[in-house]
């Protein structure tokens, strides 16, 4: 029963990640990307201190803390603020999602260097394929037109953070226990958080219903369950394996959108989710055969 289970983690992590552009969707037009991020900060250290007092897991060492915080830095500060950035500035949740989307192949491209992650032909095919189905899935819904360079150049952020954090926390986060290096991560992210806020020219926060409940749902199940699965499968699996899920999110995003907004879900984008699926089988079904990156 406990494989079985272990074999949902990757899905579930799926659902509750893509539920991160929904949730801007529902949260920015009550605050402004600095305020939103620093509220959801504050909300996410407060839940991981209780769970550290509750569970009592072992301190970190001084180095062990100051890699959790680059880590912090980046997978939530720079992924987590450019993409709030970005879609506050205009631009399209589908463009965003094309350049995150981009990220198994960057993680795999980078892991094939630093983790000796070797990638078959038809991994690689796959990988590159999963690009075109993500382009597929959001085609309906981009208008280039109303792309500014500014939400591009913050939409790259997020993906460098995200691809380049993964990876650093492959490499020097593993086997650290988890609450207080998530705990020390969101510290971190705070400090990238609360200087935005102050220099942000926004409107003062709106604490309507709807805010308050997208922000519960954004602490609880994206900043605290979605983020303890990520780590959980960087500590148990190759770096291109995990990233590969990320192929998943825009496909989970879009049927979220359509069934919340009523946003157009086309044939065009059916295709994308369906190749998108087959390149992530490819990829894992692949990588468990080879055993890359796995513990013995």
């Amino acid at each position: 029963m406990k494989i079985t289970l272990k074999k949902f983690i990757p899905f579930l992590f799926v659902i509750l990640w893509s539920t991160g552009f929904i949730g801007a969707k529902y949260g920015l037009p009550y605050a402004g990307t600095g305020d939103f991020l620093s509220i959801r900060t504050v909300g996410n250290i407060l839940i991981f201190i209780l769970l550290l007092l509750l569970l009592k897991q072992p301190k970190l060492s001084l180095k062990q803390v100051l890699h959790s915080m680059v880590t912090g830095v980046l997978i939530h500060g720079a992924y987590l603020g450019g993409v709030f950035a970005a879609i506050e500035h205009g631009i399209p949740a589908g463009v965003t999602a094309i350049i995150v989307g981009l990220q198994p192949l960057l993680t795999a491209f980078i892991a094939m260097y630093l983790f000796k992650e070797l990638l078959s032909r038809t991994q690689w095919l796959a990988l590159a394929i999963g690009v075109l189905g993500i382009a597929l899935v959001v085609s309906s819904q981009v208008d280039l037109s109303k792309v500014s360079v500014g939400a591009l150049i913050y939409a790259f952020i997020a993906l460098l953070g995200i691809t380049v954090g993964t990876l650093y926390q492959k490499k020097f986060c593993q086997h650290q226990p988890l609450l207080p290096s998530v705990l020390w991560q969101y510290i971190a992210s705070l400090a990238v958080f609360l200087p935005l806020a102050y220099v942000q020219a926004a409107p003062q926060v709106s604490w309507q219903p709807e805010f308050i409940y997208t922000l519960l749902w954004l602490v609880i199940a994206l900043s605290a369950v979605s983020i303890l699965l990520l780590l959980y499968m960087i500590e148990h699996g190759a770096a291109s394996k995990v990233a590969s899920y990320f192929y998943l999110v825009p496909p989970a995003t879009a049927f979220q959108a359509w069934l919340l907004f009523d946003e157009r879900l086309s044939l065009v984008s059916i295709i994308g989710m369906i190749i998108c699926v087959a390149s992530v089988y490819v990829i894992t079904h692949k990588t468990n055969k080879l055993n890359i990156g796995s513990k013995p």
